[in-house]
């Protein structure tokens, strides 16, 4: 196989894969496509075995090692999806996984490594130090590294997500892809172009940690200098040679979204779509919701992955209410009188917000005698209604300052 990977080696790694990889659902989103004013379809790689789109490249990937090669193991870096994609492909195939982790790797990436039977060794604080780590044990113990993103094996698995993708959409015109080292977006432009050569590819970053924007303006890959995200599943500092050139040929823009951004598409996943999807498998819906009207219909925005710790859904979930509004945090001076609490609180609640929380504070620089600060934070049903609470307590004549959050 030359290192770029061809239509021909797609197919073939489509039939390596029967029986091994699902064939992910592509569900139709009414509300992406009410917002989008044409249809937008979800590809549910998140319902992938190990919930992720990483088992695809990883099976295809070993299954293609000599006998000899898989007698010495196998060793892998990765925050969690590559890691379980990995251990399940080495279960299968008869051979011994060892993946390095960066530490604060989530903790249900962790053990379902482990529960697939690979030996779990924690490294460095980034997917980059894992791999210098990885590299280290491949060169003393003779183990063979499977890459998370950077081997044509590992890119024509991944883009059997693609050819999936214009069989269930064949109308498509938008393909948009949560990109990280750029493996699945590599793997899915090759093979959208290789049958639908009109239609657009967008890749999706995180913008804490977008490495292809500069990476593609001086031409070649360039490592970030730090990198702050929720989205560990492309949290990647540096692209690879082979999908850099791969995304560089033919990917035609890279987009990035916010960590609220990300945290709305979560939230609107869960709420609208019924779907558990990690932060880094929203991308391509957060960039949707950014611009609804940017995108040429119909669209497909894949969900790359659906492995969340629950304690960081429940964080999300949260960050993404306040994003959409549905947190309002106040601050208001009421006259410190019997009985002005319980009439702020009767009209926050005549205005139909819950209130959350309150704090009643007496002592401030900035309060006179007969004077009482109070803050508040309230639930809404989203930014319409939390003005509309606004408007109500202004117009009774309280002073407010707020903030969403």
């Amino acid at each position: 196989m030359s290192l770029e990977p061809t239509l021909a080696d797609v197919l073939a790694a489509r039939e390596l894969l029967e029986g091994v990889a699902v064939r992910t659902p592509m569900e139709e989103s009414r509300w992406l496509s009410d917002l989008a004013e044409g249809p937008v379809h979800l590809k549910c790689e998140n319902l992938q075995r190990t919930g992720s789109f990483k088992a695809r490249g990883a099976y295809v990937r070993i299954a293609r090692l000599s006998p000899e090669e898989r007698a010495r193991g196998v060793v892998a870096a990765s925050a969690g999806n590559h890691a379980q994609g990995v251990a399940l492909a080495a279960r299968m195939l008869g051979t011994r996984a060892t993946v390095f982790m960066p530490e604060g790797a989530p903790i249900n990436k962790e053990r379902a490594t482990r529960g697939y039977g690979a030996e779990v060794v924690f490294e460095g604080r980034f997917l980059e130090e894992a791999l210098v780590a990885a590299r280290r044990f491949e060169a003393e113990t003779g183990a063979v590294l499977i890459h998370p993103f950077d081997h044509p094996d590992i890119v024509v698995g991944q883009a059997t997500a693609g050819l999936e993708v214009v069989e269930q959409a064949p109308e498509v015109r938008t393909v948009l892809v949560p990109t990280g080292g750029g493996g699945l977006l590599a793997g899915i432009a090759i093979a959208v172009k290789a049958a639908r050569p009109d239609v657009r590819v967008v890749g999706v970053q995180a913008a804490g940690a977008a490495a292809y924007p500069a990476s593609l303006a001086q031409g070649r890959p360039v490592a970030l200098e730090t990198m702050k995200t929720m989205a560990d599943g492309i949290a990647v500092g540096l692209p690879g040679e082979i999908t850099f050139a791969a995304v560089r040929d033919h990917v035609d823009e890279i987009r990035t979204v916010s960590e609220d951004s990300l945290s709305r598409a979560v939230l609107a996943l869960v709420e609208r779509a019924k779907m558990v999807v990690e932060p880094a498998g929203a991308a391509a819906v957060a960039a949707l919701l950014d611009d609804p009207a940017g995108f040429a219909t119909p669209a497909v925005a894949v969900l790359s992955g659906g492995n969340i710790d629950p304690l960081l859904l429940g964080k999300v979930i949260r960050q993404g209410m306040a994003a959409a509004g549905r947190y309002v945090n106040l601050t208001l001076t009421i006259p410190d009188v019997p009985g002005g609490l319980a009439q702020l609180l009767a009209e926050v609640s005549a205005g139909g917000a819950n209130v959350l929380e309150v704090v009643h504070e007496r002592i401030s620089p900035t309060l006179h005698l007969d004077e009482v600060e109070v803050h508040l934070q309230l639930e809404t049903r989203g930014e319409p209604h939390a003005e509309q609470v606004l408007a109500r307590l202004r117009a009774r004549g309280y002073r407010v300052a707020t903030r969403r959050g």
